[in-house]
C-alpha cells in the first residue's frame, strides 16, 4: 500500500480487515473456524474484517498462518500494518471530551480525500468559527460543561481544520439549509463572523458551499444530516456518516452508500450553484441587525 499517505487508525484497520477477509475466503476457512484459531467468537472475526475493533499482532500473526500465507514480505507488512492501526490518533488527547463513538469519524476524516456533507442545523464543523464552535459546545443537552472542557473542543475542532491546509488538501463540499445561516448561535456577532468566514472559504478552490433556499419546496434528503466519506485508497469502500444524539452510524454497504450518494447528486444539481454562494452570504451579512 505505498503511497497511503495520511491514514487514520480507523482506516488502517478497516484496511487491514479487508485484507485478512480477501485472505480467508480465498483460503476456504470460515469465521468460525478462523475464531477458533484465535480463541475468538465468529463475531468477533466478523468485527475484525470490518475495521471495528482494534487488532492483537498475535491474532493476525495467527490468522495469517492460516490462511496459508507464507510470502514473509507480505506478511511483514500487513503486521506493520496491525501496529500502525493500534497507534492512537493526535485527537486521542481529547479523548476527555469526545464520545467514543465519534473517534472512528475522526480516524476517517484525516484519511478521506473528499467530504461532501448536508447540514441542517450547523455550520459543519470543519468551517466553524471558534466562537461560533465554542457557542455549539454549550448547547450539548444533558451535559454541564467547563469552561476548561468547552475550550478543549474548540481546539479540537481547530485543529481538524488543518485537513483542509495539508499536501494535498481536503476537497470539501457542503450542502446547507439557508435557515442554519440564519440561526444566531452565539449571538448576532458570532453569527456575523461566521458568515464572514463561510465566505472567505469559497474562495478556497477545495472548499465548495451550496446553499438551499428557505423557499425551496423540499427534497430528496429528508431523512436528516449526514456525511459522505471517500478515501483515495482502493480497499478503502466509501463511507455515509449519520451522527445521532448519542452515537453515530457508518454505513459502507454498496446500496446504502448509492443512495445517500444519489440523493446528494439532487441535491446539488438542485440547489443554486456554487458561484451563487458569496452573493447569498454577502445578503444575508448585510441583512443582520
Amino acid at each position: 500500500m505505498a503511497g497511503r499517505g495520511v491514514v487514520g487508525p480507523t482506516a488502517l484497520r478497516m484496511m487491514l480487515g479487508s485484507h485478512l477477509r480477501e485472505l480467508r475466503e480465498r483460503a476456504g476457512v470460515s469465521r468460525t473456524d478462523a475464531g477458533w484459531a484465535i480463541r475468538a467468537s465468529e463475531s468477533k472475526i466478523s468485527r475484525l474484517e470490518l475495521g471495528r475493533v482494534g487488532f492483537k499482532e498475535r491474532d493476525v500473526s495467527d490468522l495469517l498462518s492460516l490462511y496459508g500465507m507464507v510470502d514473509a514480505r507480505e506478511r511483514e507488512r500487513l503486521l506493520d500494518l496491525a501496529r500502525e492501526a493500534n497507534d492512537p490518533g493526535w485527537w486521542h488527547r481529547y479523548g476527555d471530551v469526545t464520545p467514543d463513538w465519534f473517534d472512528a469519524y475522526l480516524g476517517l476524516e484525516v484519511t478521506a480525500d473528499l467530504i461532501r456533507s448536508y447540514e441542517i442545523q450547523f455550520v459543519p464543523g470543519l468551517l466553524q468559527t471558534a466562537g461560533y464552535a465554542r457557542a455549539v459546545a454549550r448547547l450539548s443537552p444533558g451535559e454541564s460543561r467547563t469552561d476548561a472542557e468547552i475550550e478543549r473542543i474548540v481546539a479540537l475542532r481547530t485543529r481538524r481544520q488543518r485537513v483542509l491546509d495539508r499536501e494535498p488538501p481536503l476537497k470539501f463540499w457542503a450542502v446547507i439549509e439557508e435557515a442554519v445561516l440564519h440561526r444566531p448561535i452565539g449571538g448576532p456577532g458570532v453569527l456575523r463572523e461566521q458568515l464572514t468566514a463561510l465566505r472567505e472559504a469559497v474562495t478556497r478552490p477545495n472548499v465548495t458551499i451550496q446553499i438551499i433556499p428557505l423557499h425551496s419546496t423540499g427534497h430528496a434528503a429528508t431523512g436528516g444530516a449526514f456525511s459522505l466519506l471517500r478515501f483515495p485508497q482502493r480497499d478503502l469502500p466509501d463511507i455515509v456518516y449519520l451522527e445521532h444524539l448519542t452515537s453515530a452510524l457508518y454505513l459502507d454497504k454498496r446500496d446504502d452508500v448509492e443512495a445517500y450518494t444519489h440523493a446528494l447528486d439532487l441535491l446539488a444539481s438542485t440547489s443554486p450553484s456554487p458561484q451563487h454562494t458569496n452573493e447569498e452570504l454577502t445578503r444575508l451579512l448585510n441583512d443582520l441587525p
